[in-house]
């Protein structure tokens, strides 16, 4: 199985929540493949547990498999390392301080592994103190080429933006694309993002010339009776992703 998420038009690969194995198989299948699917380390007491379920989810979607955290919980950060190191998926959720130790347990430089950062106060500087300490003490604020740079000494392939609640730090989202362009480097923008703001999302961070965007879609598409991320949902936003795309 590859080790390579599938982007559409080498540029655009969706990131969602998959709540079974069928509703990964439905959502896979409704973005044709340029697609992760997101489980949560978190909802996991061992790893093995995990790692026996996640097995199950990799051999269903082709290996277009996402471990995360859950809500960014930096208390995941090494439960993540450990399973990534025994599934090699595709793309692997991280705190800032978790990418190098991720990299260096996967042995290989294929699969995606994003480096958490956070919005400020200031524009075109971001949050990097997203670790299990260092979420605990003074913040650590860097511009946002030192945080590129940073994730590319440690192995890093994207910078995840997290939480942006939508379009509420949109110049601060724009910064972090431009310099992501700048510095040929994958953006992953995370948190509030839904049917209505997903267009404008990818617009900006095409239009600055990333090569590369995850977007990241959870709870809005999410159908709150059953769990499982709504298929028909992720139709549109790949019928977006086409549009934006190619």
């Amino acid at each position: 199985m590859t080790k390579t998420p599938k982007f559409l038009g080498n540029k655009i690969c969706l990131n969602v929540l998959a709540n079974s194995i069928e509703n990964a198989k439905e959502c896979y299948d409704a973005a044709q493949g340029h697609i992760v699917l997101g489980i949560l380390s978190k909802n996991y007491e061992t790893d093995q547990a995990a790692i026996e379920e996640m097995k199950i989810y990799q051999e269903a979607v082709g290996n277009a498999l996402s471990i995360g955290l859950g809500a960014g919980d930096p208390n995941q950060s090494e439960m993540v390392s450990r399973i990534s190191s025994e599934l090699q998926p595709q793309h692997v959720n991280q705190v800032f301080t978790g990418v190098g130790k991720t990299r260096a347990l996967l042995n290989q430089e294929q699969t995606i592994v994003n480096g958490l950062v956070s919005p400020t106060n200031k524009v075109g500087t971001v949050l990097i103190s997203t670790g299990p300490l260092s979420s605990q003490t003074t913040k650590a604020e860097v511009p946002i080429e030192t945080a590129i740079a940073m994730l590319k000494d440690m192995g890093g392939s994207s910078v995840k933006f997290y939480p942006m609640d939508g379009l509420k730090y949109k110049e601060a989202y724009l910064a972090v694309a431009k310099a992501c362009a700048e510095n040929d480097f994958i953006l992953e923008p995370t948190g509030g993002i839904d049917l209505e703001n997903f267009e404008e999302i990818l617009q900006i961070a095409s239009d600055a010339g990333v090569k590369k965007i995850i977007p990241h879609v959870y709870s809005s598409i999410i159908d709150h009776e059953t769990g499982d991320t709504n298929p028909k949902d992720i139709e549109v936003l790949y019928s977006i992703m086409k549009k934006v795309g190619l």
